[in-house]
């Protein structure tokens, strides 16, 4: 029940927030973090502790808000708005998203009408929220701060349980991970309705994908394949598959502020990923990557089962 707290300038381990010491319980499943653009504030779910909670610069507890099963978190760098998605841990958790007031902590819920909300995904120039259904191949969207749930369906006769979205900083395109099918989906976000444009087979169940700051690449953790794939958005193509032993169930991805690297968090369950100190420990591990060479960097140890992960929210403007 910790979250690690990394310098992106020297891609090392600079503090470790043990929420127990808070008061929070030793199965609280911190899950999944949102960064203000400033990095004034930052943002976990507890899934089964049912809780949002904010800490501020110096990693002190300033605010939390009750919410069942929270899982998904997006920020839109426009508003005071934080997003809420539910967790796939939970079987029926409400068909609702929450809208957290980040200013005042406070929080209210939107109707998503879909099953299980498990993708989430705010447009970075403040127009519009995604969320997807893990139960059925829907996705509900609605305009920030607004109530008024447009839904479409996704073609095929499978489901796609779509594990999380990212949208590209220029608000066009949005993607999506299928755990079921190994399928990223593209979505052109640029008009009335989201439509899928491409489907590219990355395989190993897709889990929470990043765009590059460029926009040129979309750079997607594969959890059962222990590899991360690159894809150009020019061509919709799989460029490069990047392995390395610390990259073992891969769940999180973020991009440093300056676009020169790009992290991913691996949960490390199997233990198939050893320790620099030779113990029997089985600690996750998040994986710095140079976004133009692909080299891996550095490893970091982290806590275990390091999954959700982010860098500071980047607006409209990029930055």
């Amino acid at each position: 029940v910790t979250v690690a707290i990394i310098d992106m300038a020297t891609n090392s381990l600079v503090e470790t927030v043990d929420l127990k010491e808070m008061g929070f319980s030793p199965t609280a499943k911190a899950h999944h973090t949102a960064v203000e653009p400033d990095g004034s504030f930052w943002y976990v779910s507890l899934i089964a502790d049912g809780k949002v909670l904010k800490f501020d610069r110096e990693n002190r507890l300033v605010g939390q808000v009750d919410f069942e099963t929270p899982g998904m978190l997006g920020l839109d760098p426009t508003s005071d708005l934080l997003y809420v998605g539910r967790s796939m841990a939970a079987v029926n958790p409400p068909q609702r998203v929450g809208v957290i007031d980040r200013a005042s902590m406070t929080i209210a819920e939107v109707d998503g009408f879909v099953p299980r909300p498990q993708a989430l995904a705010v447009d970075p120039r403040g127009h519009r929220f995604f969320a997807a259904s893990l139960g059925q191949n829907s996705v509900a969207w609605a305009p920030i701060g607004e109530e008024d749930v447009d839904l479409m369906e996704v073609d095929g006769m499978m489901n796609h349980m779509l594990v999380q979205f990212a949208v590209s900083p220029d608000g066009r395109w949005m993607v999506g991970g299928g755990q079921m099918t190994g399928d990223l989906l593209v979505f052109d976000i640029s008009g009335d309705a989201p439509t899928v444009v491409e489907s590219i087979d990355v395989g190993g169940q897709p889990w929470h994908p990043v765009w590059s700051k460029d926009g040129r690449f979309i750079w997607i953790p594969n959890q059962t394949a222990n590899t991360v794939s690159v894809v150009d958005a020019g061509s919709w193509t799989v460029t490069d598959v990047i392995e390395h032993p610390a990259l073992i169930e891969p769940h999180g991805s973020a991009v440093s502020p300056d676009g020169r690297t790009v992290y991913v968090s691996s949960r490390n369950v199997a233990g198939d990923y050893h320790p620099a100190d030779g113990s029997d420990r089985r600690p996750g591990t998040v994986v710095a990557i140079d976004a133009v060479s692909h080299e891996v960097l550095a490893v970091i140890e982290v806590g275990r089962y390091a999954a959700g992960m982010a860098g500071p929210a980047v607006g409209p403007a990029g930055n």
